[in-house]
């Protein structure tokens, strides 16, 4: 089984191409689970969101292709959320959706992986803003609202690495996502960033494995010809870590099938 959970339209304004687009791209790609996942509407950095008002018409519209090509594919509805306190919306979290994926993209409101801000790496201590990073996971966790950590280590987006032990920086994070029964994804974004790495890194892999926590696969596409790009590296990376099945969601109940 093929499986693809992270995906995007244009209502979150930094998206091209259809909906259709992407689908017809899954197919090609032999994808047997395709998930739309766009960024959740929020009362903050909306230039890079849908609206509140978008949300039905997001909705209908991908539950009218899941039914259309029914024979084809299994399209899933979803959204990815920013977990940044006081701004996560009760109908985001309401939503009847297959799965939620959680990412963090702000640390004190500094969106991190945008290239508008990276300036502002010059004026932070690379240690202190990775364990603020994974603080933020960790509590991500704890809060028992999503079934996904999406691109668990973002914060290496711009090659700024820390002096620290990336293990030891992550293992408290690693630990909370375990005990809260959430998947990690292995999302192949990170290599058309400065990066040029798949997320998670090694490190965070090894503790993935050491502590038994589920992996899915994603896109993260924001353009159809990125769906099921480099695919095969994410497999790859997920065996050479000894694991033979991943997630897929159905009205936010996990499915392992094999892969």
């Amino acid at each position: 089984m093929s499986v693809d959970l992270h995906n995007h339209t244009t209502l979150c304004n930094h998206a091209t191409g259809t909906s259709r687009e992407y689908i017809e791209k899954a197919i090609e790609n032999n994808i047997d689970y395709f998930g739309f996942s766009d960024h959740a509407p929020m009362n903050f950095d909306m230039k890079y969101r849908m609206k509140f008002e978008d949300m039905k018409d997001y909705e209908n519209s991908i539950l009218a292709l899941k039914e259309e090509y029914k024979e084809y594919i299994n399209i899933l509805l979803a959204y990815e959320v920013d977990f940044l306190d006081g701004f996560i919306d009760q109908r985001v979290l309401n939503a009847k959706v297959d799965y939620l994926i959680g990412s963090v993209h702000f640390i004190d409101k500094w969106g991190f992986d945008n290239p508008e801000f990276i300036g502002h790496y010059k004026h932070k201590n690379i240690d202190k803003i990775w364990e603020e990073y994974f603080e933020a996971i960790s509590m991500m966790a704890k809060s028992n609202l999503f079934d996904i950590v999406g691109h668990i280590d973002l914060i290496k987006i711009f090659n700024f690495l820390p002096k620290k032990d990336i293990k030891s920086i992550a293992n408290t994070a690693i630990k909370e996502i375990k005990k809260a029964g959430m998947v990690v994804e292995l999302n192949v974004a990170g290599l058309r960033k400065p990066i040029k790495e798949i997320y998670p890194s090694s490190d965070i892999m090894e503790l993935l494995c050491e502590y038994d926590v589920p992996i899915t696969f994603s896109s993260d596409a924001h353009k159809p010809e990125q769906v099921g790009f480099k695919q095969n590296q994410l497999y790859e990376l997920a065996r050479k870590y000894n694991y033979t099945k991943c997630a897929a969601f159905v009205n936010r109940d996990i499915i392992m099938v094999n892969f």
